[in-house]
């Protein structure tokens, strides 16, 4: 495989972590001391931070859909700008979300192969479905940013 193959399936393995709770397939694709900002979702400083965040925040069933890889590599650096179209469901419906966005991302290519190093998530369009619905999505969003900070920082003291 070249360079764009291996990075685009780096972002493919990504989603596919995700949507089959594969936790060790979802950290292959991240450096250890990555830096994610997901805007009011949250933001993390590692590897293990991302990861107990997604399997707290993934308990129903989720299809992570990413299309128009935008690659630049230059040495052992790439960037690149992949579309997101997500739904996001949880348990039984309950706080179920179709999100459209973007990532842009740095990865890095080590003795591993290439992982991310850098993401920042752009939200272009989020609907909540199911009981959300009727809520204000400023409003879920505010609560669902204080829920992610409480649990980011219960996750830390527990280490």
């Amino acid at each position: 495989m070249n360079d764009l193959e291996q990075i685009s399936a780096v972002l493919v393995r990504y989603a596919t972590g995700i949507d089959s709770r594969d936790w060790d397939l979802f950290r292959t694709c991240f450096t250890q001391d990555c830096q994610l900002d997901y805007g009011v979702i949250g933001r993390w400083n590692s590897c293990d931070e991302v990861t107990a965040y997604m399997i707290r925040a993934h308990s129903g069933p989720s299809l992570h859909r990413l299309s128009n890889f935008d690659i630049r590599i230059d040495g052992d650096r790439a960037w690149c700008r992949t579309y997101v179209d997500a739904l996001v469901f949880g348990p039984g419906g309950i706080g179920s979300a179709h999100a459209i966005g973007y990532y842009d991302d740095e990865l890095v290519r080590g003795a591993d192969g290439w992982k991310i190093a850098r993401r920042r998530h752009t939200s272009i369009r989020l609907k909540f479905l199911g009981l959300l619905s009727i809520i204000p999505s400023w409003m879920v969003l505010r609560v669902s940013a204080i829920a992610s900070r409480r649990l980011n920082s219960v996750s830390a003291k527990n280490g």
